[in-house]
């Protein structure tokens, strides 16, 4: 984390010093500068382009691959990326930039922070980009693509999409007579409990599941929506109300009362170590946790309570409306790399992230991965029945740290969801009201 300007600061300011900033750059292209960076000889005659990105590890690999492919791939742009850490960490990066006038000409952005910037009008929109070139928003797939578009104008293109997958140990299942699949409800799955709870893995019991001490509220999301409940009605929060309240009781009892879960730090280390049965994770872990899993790995559609539910997530790229003409240009060639059909195959075959564009559900190498390995079309599968996440977590300031904190106390210190989350409804509101201005104007 940045020390001069944390998480809270940087999107409690975002209706002040950053629309200052918009106002000095905005769609103007006034050619902020660079970041610095060591650009090899062999590209010193180049247009350079800086992307900062999120990532580290396999998806880390993963892209710093494509980027160097993209280099080797014509003779007139170099792209250099640039790590900065967590999505969050990345953003707060971007905001500390800001001040000092100079940016990257792409950003990987969550689904979450990338609409912090829109509401500030430091995006480019794309739509004269997509209109001058081979690459369209059609070529993306529906969904992806539409979240990312307001008014028509496209700002954030789908890269590292990802959705929330029911994950569960396929040698425990059946070394406890279950079936081999998800269970279809989340009370079955506590029906089954005993099965699982009373093998040993390495000399240990396993837990059912383990939920999220940091940005567990994503996968919460979807468990609000399966109880009936939501967020919020646009701006208006609806989290201290019914099946949201509902959903964070039957989780602290599964904690509380039935010693069948824990809060954790990593849960889906712990999954792969053989501590839990089942985790909720993104398809984006889907290699990692494949991986790093000594047993075989299903994985199936989140359950049900009364309603399916289930949020899309992850990332997706921006330029920076501060770049120059000449840079903007060249991002936009390399936003149209990664969405050629092999390299967005490339992409979600070595992380297991979504397919971001249709042609890469054709390829033969996709549908090859699909027929060799069911769990990554899992999410592809689950794909129609998701949807947007409620939009105060959205577009209200510090709206995601407010309720995985709350569920912290939930997890950690046995609070009744009611009182969890009555304070954190509180909290809520008044960052809606902060925004609601600056949402209606732009939405």
């Amino acid at each position: 984390m940045i020390a001069s300007l944390n998480r809270r600061h940087f999107l409690g300011a975002a209706g002040a010093g950053l629309l200052a900033f918009a106002t000095g750059c905005g769609g103007s292209g006034s050619g902020m500068a660079q970041p610095e960076g060591k650009v090899p000889e062999q590209y010193a005659k180049r247009q350079r382009v800086v992307i900062w990105y999120p990532w580290s590890g396999v998806p880390g690999d993963a892209f710093q691959r494509l980027v160097t492919a993209f280099n080797g791939s014509q003779t007139d742009i170099y792209v250099e990326a640039q790590f900065q850490g967590t999505y969050d960490e990345t953003a707060q990066k971007l905001a500390t930039a800001m001040q000092a006038r100079q940016l990257p000409d792409l950003c990987v952005f969550s689904e979450v922070t990338w609409n912090k910037f829109h509401l500030n009008d430091t995006l480019e929109p794309l739509g004269s980009h997509f209109s001058g070139g081979s690459l369209k928003p059609a070529d993306y797939i529906d969904q992806l693509i539409a979240e990312g578009t307001v008014k028509n104008e496209v700002w954030w293109v789908p890269f590292a999409r990802s959705t929330p997958l029911f994950y569960y140990n396929k040698e425990l299942f059946a070394a406890a007579g279950l079936p081999d699949r998800g269970p279809k409800t989340w009370t079955e799955l506590r029906e089954w409990a005993p099965a699982l709870t009373s093998r040993k893995v390495n000399g240990q019991s396993p837990k059912l599941t383990a939920y999220f001490k940091v940005d567990g509220d994503w996968q919460f999301q979807g468990t609000v929506w399966q109880w009936g409940g939501a967020y919020s009605n646009g701006l208006d929060v609806t989290i201290d109300q019914g099946g949201a309240v509902d959903a964070g009781e039957w989780q602290r009892r599964l904690i509380h009362d039935d010693k069948l879960a824990y809060m954790a730090q990593s849960p889906k280390l712990d999954f792969s170590n053989g501590l839990i049965a089942t985790v909720c994770e993104s398809t984006g872990a889907l290699t990692g946790i494949t991986k790093d899993s000594p047993f075989e790995v299903g994985t199936a559609f989140l359950p049900e309570h009364t309603a399916f539910g289930c949020p899309t997530g992850g990332g997706g790229i921006s330029i920076m409306a501060g770049a120059t003409k000449e840079r903007k240009q060249a991002a936009f060639q390399f936003l149209s790399f990664l969405a050629r059909p092999e390299n967005a195959t490339r992409w979600s075959v070595e992380t297991g992230y979504l397919p971001s564009t249709k042609a890469a559900l054709e390829t033969p190498e996709m549908k090859k991965l699909f027929a060799d390995k069911p769990n990554f079309k899992m999410a592809v599968d689950q794909l129609p029945r998701t949807k947007a996440q409620d939009q105060v977590r959205l577009l209200v300031p510090n709206a995601n740290r407010a309720i995985y904190g709350g569920l912290q106390k939930i997890y950690a210190d046995n609070q009744p969801a009611a009182e969890v989350f009555a304070a954190v409804a509180a909290e809520l509101r008044k960052g809606a009201e902060s925004v609601r201005a600056t949402v209606d104007k732009h939405r």
